[in-house]
């Protein structure tokens, strides 16, 4: 087996659909980086997917769940917003109810996304490729 060395890096990550009253989606930038995403991230060691984006979520915008009460959306492989030559493979939740998020942590920006309205275009590939359109469909 020969090592290709433009092979991709992977990071595995969970990320969070959050919304608000108005039913738009709860997207984060981190600082630094110049895309918005879900809120999220990595999972610490020994944490399932819904640990660590309960965690990620009381961290990075102050919103507090049960990893329990975590509805699971999807799994994607995507390109990653904000690291080179990297894949992520997400597992993203959709968070029950509706929610005020505060910035907080790594988080420089948070945005509340229409989901009726034009997108923006510095949107993360995980959220326009993957999540997005299966939104759509809902």
């Amino acid at each position: 087996m020969t090592h290709d060395s433009a092979a991709k890096d992977l990071i595995v990550v969970s990320a969070v659909c959050v919304y608000d009253d108005d039913g738009r989606l709860l997207t984060v930038r981190k600082r630094g980086t110049d895309k918005f995403m879900h809120p999220g991230g990595k999972p610490e060691p020994g944490e399932s997917a819904a640990q660590a984006a309960s965690r990620e979520l009381v961290e990075e915008v102050g919103i507090d769940i049960d990893p329990a009460d975590l509805v699971p959306l999807g799994s994607w492989l995507a390109v990653a917003a904000n690291e080179a030559a990297t894949d992520i493979e997400a597992t993203v939740f959709t968070a029950p109810g509706t929610w005020e998020a505060h910035p907080s942590a790594e988080i420089a920006e948070i945005r509340w996304l229409d989901l009726s309205a034009e997108l923006p275009d510095d949107l993360a590939p995980l959220l326009t490729d993957h999540v997005l359109p299966l939104l759509a469909k809902e």
